[in-house]
């Protein structure tokens, strides 16, 4: 085995040859880290950094359900605008479509400015391609000195949308940081309130301003409210920021079209001890998955912690047929199994680790807007790694994926295929995943 790195360099040029560096990883110090474990704990911090905000706050995410944890923050959202601080939201139109009607009512303006990212108004507008990239990013950012960056949708630990409640909670994490990716993240909700705001078409946007006087006021207000402010001057925080180096990256459909999977696929090149990987959307690209098994064939220790408790079944379908391929390389599975796994979260040699809300399937990989902080840090990379141990210990190894043998594999590996190309096509991605 070596620690080096040179060895994996040398066998895994031609993959390493394969990306680009455009939208690599920008890392700086000076940050303060703090790992939050399930709702239970981001959402109270959440509510007192919301509490002490005094110029902004800019939140982003996929779900926000209107349950009691959905209400506790926006209570304190509404309670921010009220006494003067500029509040933006942006929510998925298709995650939060469920619960719309409460947001408005929750989020009302002039107190909260509340967005949707690709509304949906009718079913069948998913199936335009532009409608199959949602918003699945989870950011909060207050006063540009606190960022919230991880997989937690703003809901219940223990309320799943499909199967109801559960008496554990879901396995989930984020991230909060102090220092200059705090600003990083509020420049990304930023942008994605905005896109939300003026629309995805500018020829629509242009044409509605043409015909009636209610989209111009319309326009003058959005423009009004994007218009170019200075950064808050803020009081630096109470004690000297630690020396932790991080980086914050994000997946677009511009210019980062690939920049997580990219971040991914590099830290495992670099591997020389151990790579400990949690999501529950597993179906990952061919180098990502060449770069998992060579890492495994030349001694690198690689765990998989995937889902246990189904929720959906197809998901599910798309990693099992890829357990045998995994498993005879030398590749540790195991199944969450005390209640559903929804973390995104990745360890490589107790030094490098992401938190975030990019899961390792062609969704996150190559469609949706994705957000995830990378650490280095050993300290903050040994309370991640007892954490992942704490689970692995809870869940149940894969030792065994025979399926009768035949042709019943070929076939079940072959029809998921189809089915990620065929709705990578519907999508309008032409690259080969």
């Amino acid at each position: 085995m070596t620690t080096d790195g040179a060895e994996p360099a040398r066998t895994l040029l031609p993959v390493a040859a394969a990306w680009a560096r455009r939208g690599a990883p920008e890392f700086s110090g000076g940050h303060r880290v703090r790992l939050l474990q399930g709702g239970d704990e981001l959402f109270p911090a959440m509510c007192s950094a919301i509490a002490g905000a005094r110029h902004e706050v800019w939140l982003a995410t996929y779900i926000f359900h209107d349950d009691a944890a959905g209400e506790s923050i926006a209570q304190a959202l509404r309670d921010a605008g009220r006494r003067g601080v500029r509040v933006q939201v942006v929510v998925d139109g298709f995650g939060s479509k469920a619960t719309m009607a409460r947001l408005r009512q929750w989020l009302p303006e002039p107190d909260v400015e509340l967005s949707v990212f690709r509304p949906v108004d009718r079913w069948w507008s998913l199936l335009q391609p532009g409608q199959l990239r949602r918003l699945h990013q989870k950011l909060c950012a207050i006063d540009r000195d606190i960022g919230f960056v991880g997989g937690i949708n703003i809901i219940d630990d223990r309320l799943d949308l499909r199967h109801g409640l559960s008496d554990a909670p879901r396995l989930d994490f984020a991230i909060e940081v102090r220092g200059p990716i705090a600003e990083q993240v509020a420049l990304t909700a930023r942008a994605v309130w905005t896109r939300a705001a003026l629309g995805a078409d500018w020829r629509d946007e242009v044409v509605s301003l043409a015909r009636s006087a209610q989209p111009v006021a319309r326009a003058r207000r959005v423009l009004q409210r994007l218009r170019m402010v200075p950064r808050p001057q803020v009081e630096p925080p109470v004690g000297p920021l630690q020396p932790v180096v991080a980086a914050f990256v994000v997946r677009d459909n511009l210019r980062q079209r690939r920049s997580i999977e990219r971040a991914y696929i590099e830290a495992v090149l670099r591997a020389g001890e151990r790579v400990d990987l949690v999501t529950p959307y597993f179906y990952p690209g061919r180098l990502f998955r060449r770069a998992l098994t060579r890492a495994a064939e030349r001694g690198v220790r690689v765990r998989l912690l995937l889902q246990g408790k189904i929720d959906y079944r197809f998901a599910a379908l798309a990693a099992h047929v890829l357990y045998d391929e995994l498993r005879s390389r030398g590749i540790e599975i195991y199944e969450y199994m005390p209640a559903f796994l929804h973390a995104k979260v990745a360890l490589v040699d107790g030094q490098w680790a992401t938190v975030g809300s990019s899961n390792i399937d062609p969704l996150s990989l190559l469609l949706n807007l994705e957000a995830n902080v990378i650490v280095q840090d050993a300290q903050f990379s040994r309370e991640l790694s007892q954490r992942f141990d704490a689970a692995v210990a809870a869940s149940r190894e894969v030792t065994d994926t025979s399926r009768g043998g035949g042709w019943r594999p070929v076939v079940l590996r072959g029809f998921v295929a189809w089915c990620a190309n065929w709705f990578l096509r519907m999508a309008g991605i032409n690259s080969r995943y």
